[in-house]
């Protein structure tokens, strides 16, 4: 078996066997419509619909414009998620494992620590939403135990492991489709003729949805293989890349939409939630319950690619350790306890603060985005040495790949000028009345820096 492989999960086994593991032929099951589903369904959340419902509002946009922007932005950032998810069942290994084959063994520690902050940062405040929607929901229970009982659930789903994740998103699917479609038909009729035409078109407004919506799903390639990995080799490319492009720019959408719509039909409510709850009459219950147990299973796949992402930078010094499901459980149980104790410690504000520090870490996924698409389908066209991943020297991709780490660098600096977020804000910035553009410069001065740093070593 080669080195770093894992026997596999057995169909019977509760709890997934395999962690970072490469995943062996006789180990992969699955079958790719559970890409669709799988993002499809986490992509039906409070969180993006308060986030179109905010920039359409930000925008003065009329609302067909305000569609047609957010459907432009996730079709654009639902490609880039499906060609990372296409990764997975070539690869059969988890994300931030697969960046040492473009970074090195040491060189992919920056890209994997931020990824583990962004999900422990996305885990932190989901769990402080779900104890709000919870104690929204079911008042004599406080938010602080809300949080703790709904953080258990998600750390029970993500220690269960991929199957249990997938078997959850296919069921829930229906149900959040049909309860958004629902809220969809309540919000449509009581909403006057007039809010489709108001305010009309501007330049800066289209590109702040479009720039949004580009961003949301963007920020989650880093973890997309994670969730397509056990599939069969044999499935090849288009498909999962067509699975999980459908799935996450659908639902993603809809959402976001959804959101623009309440906003536009009720400008009077700031809070969108509370826009969508008494926009929505009998229905809004029940779609606040859904929002709830989605929430909770969209914090399991937090908590699942934060144990990856952690027990990865751990084995990065441990070339020996071959951890498995007790790994998982005990660094799951770490996660569980710290996130906890942050939440409890700023109940509120850990949402905002943890919001404004994933958006500024953002800034760092589209030049690793960039050379990991550039790497795997132009230069080395899938084919990587498995075993290498795993070798305490790093085997042929060694212990730093310069050119990989100058070019992220590179495509790190160029987007300081011209970034904006809670912490900082370029100097150009202002000239771009506030747009934040540097998803649009980066990837190709990241691009050139790259390949012409290889050419030259």
């Amino acid at each position: 078996m080669m080195e770093g492989a894992v026997s596999g999960d057995s169909p019977y086994e509760i709890v997934e066997q395999n962690s970072t593991s490469f995943v062996p032929p006789s180990a992969r099951h699955g079958q790719v419509k559970d890409l669709f589903t799988l993002w499809f369904t986490t992509s039906i959340a409070p969180f993006p619909i308060v986030t179109g419902a905010t920039i359409a509002a930000q925008s003065h946009l009329s609302l067909l414009w305000a569609i047609s922007a957010i459907l432009c932005g996730h079709l654009l950032g639902s490609l880039v998620l499906a060609a990372c998810s296409a990764q997975g069942p070539q690869m059969g290994l988890a994300q931030m494992v697969q960046a040492r084959g473009q970074f090195g063994r040491y060189g992919a520690l920056l890209i994997v620590s931020i990824s583990a902050l962004l999900y422990l940062g996305f885990f932190t405040s989901n769990t402080v939403l779900a104890g709000q929607a919870l104690h929204g929901l079911v008042p004599v229970i406080g938010i602080g135990v809300g949080g703790v009982l709904a953080a258990l659930c998600a750390v029970t789903i993500g220690v269960l492991g991929y199957r249990t994740i997938h078997l959850l998103n296919r069921v829930g699917m229906w149900f959040m489709a049909a309860a958004l479609l629902a809220a969809f038909a309540c919000v449509m009729v009581r909403m006057p003729a007039a809010a489709w035409t108001l305010h009309g078109f501007n330049t800066l407004g289209w590109l702040l949805c479009f720039s949004t919506a580009l961003v949301w799903n963007t920020s989650y390639a880093c973890y997309t293989s994670d969730y397509s990995r056990y599939l069969p080799q044999t499935v090849g490319l288009r498909r999962p890349f067509l699975a999980s492009l459908a799935g996450s720019a659908a639902g993603a959408s809809l959402s976001f939409i959804f959101g623009a719509v309440v906003a536009a039909s009720m400008p009077q409510l700031g809070d969108p939630m509370l826009a969508v709850s008494s926009a929505t009459g009998l229905v809004g219950p029940v779609l606040l319950f859904l929002f709830l147990l989605n929430i909770i299973s969209h914090n399991a796949l937090n908590v699942y690619g934060a144990v990856l992402a952690l027990i990865t930078m751990l084995q990065t010094f441990i070339a020996s350790w071959e951890p498995g499901r007790g790994a998982r459980i005990g660094i799951a149980g770490v996660v569980l306890c710290g996130c906890l104790g942050v939440a409890g410690a700023f109940p509120d504000s850990a949402v905002p603060v943890f919001i404004d520090i994933v958006v500024a870490l953002l800034i760092v996924l589209v030049p690793w985005v960039t050379i990991n698409l550039c790497d795997f389908y132009i230069l080395r066209k899938g084919r990587y040495d498995i075993a290498s991943f795993f070798r305490a020297d790093g085997g042929r991709y060694g212990l730093f790949d310069w050119p990989a780490c100058t070019a992220f660098l590179i495509g790190v600096a160029v987007q300081i000028p011209i970034t904006t977020n809670a912490f900082f804000t370029g100097p150009l910035v202002p000239l771009l009345h506030g747009i934040n553009i540097g998803w649009l410069v980066s990837p190709p001065v990241t691009l050139l820096a790259f390949l012409a740093l290889r050419k030259a070593r």
